[in-house]
Formats: C-alpha cells, structure tokens, sequence
C-alpha cells in the first residue's frame, strides 16, 4: 500500500500565505480551497477529511497537494487552459472579412449579395484557399470586423 500523502514542511512564508488567504476568505474561492488543502495537510489531517472539509474529490486534494509540493505557493493558482485551441489564424479572418466585402459577381458565384450560408459554402468550396468555417463562428467574426450583409432600404 502506497504511503498517505502530506503536503511538505511548510517555511515561513509559505505558511503566512495560506492562512491569509483563508483567514480573509476575500479572493477567489478556489484559492482559499486550495490553501485550506495546504494547510490542513500540512498539520497532518488525512486526505479523507480534508476532501470531506473542502467538500472535493479526494483525487483534487491529492493533485493540490502534489502540486505544492512541486512547485510550492505557485500552486494556489489555477492553471486552466483557455478552451479549445483556435483553428481559425488573425490571416483567415483577415481573408474572410476582405471576401465578404467582395462582390460575389467577382468571385464567380451567381447572385449579388452574400448570406452567411452563401459565404459559409463558397469559404469552405474556394480552390485557392479552403476555409471550414461554420455559420455561427462566421457571423461572429463578421459582426466582429462591422461586416452586415442587410441592405440598407429606401423608401
């Protein structure tokens, strides 16, 4: 059986830090969790209770826990990526932004105003440089860069 797992001997300010950010209570909520992790552990409570104490998974304590002990205070700070990476580079937008202003007479397609669908399918069709895009992502990056397709009416 593997031996429990103890956050490491705390030094002075390591042992500070934590017990302001819980004492306060004041920053964010997955700080001062994280600190109260460090603490408890630190002054010996079993993984158990403090998964119970913090109301986590006791896999999160032990990962808090392994992370402190790597890389100290840094470890409070979450470390969350920001979603899913972009598939769509600054030159894409650039390209589709300058073919919707463009005439789509010019491009080869037979109607005189652009949709968001007509634009999705020709982006996605286009033999010099394909782009898949969906209508969504399109219209967004369309209101974006102030791009509308609405004509404007008079009466």
């Amino acid at each position: 059986m593997a031996e429990p797992v103890r956050a490491r001997r705390l030094g002075d300010e390591e042992g500070r830090r934590p017990q302001q950010l819980v004492r306060r209570g004041k920053h964010e909520s997955i700080r001062v969790r994280r600190a109260l992790i460090i603490l408890a552990s630190a002054s010996g409570t079993p993984v158990p209770a403090i998964a119970r104490l913090v109301a986590a998974h006791e896999d999160t304590v032990r990962d808090v826990i392994h992370r402190f002990n790597e890389v100290g205070l840094r470890a409070l700070d979450p470390q969350w990526a920001g979603g899913r990476p972009r598939l769509i580079s600054d030159d894409d937008q650039r390209f589709i932004v300058a073919t919707a202003m463009t005439r789509p007479k010019r491009v080869g397609r037979p109607f005189t105003h652009w949709s968001i669908r007509k634009l999705a399918d020709y982006l996605a069709t286009n033999r010099a440089r394909r782009v898949l895009i969906g209508r969504e992502r399109l219209r967004r990056i369309l209101r974006h860069h102030d791009v509308s397709f609405q004509c404007t009416r008079t009466w």
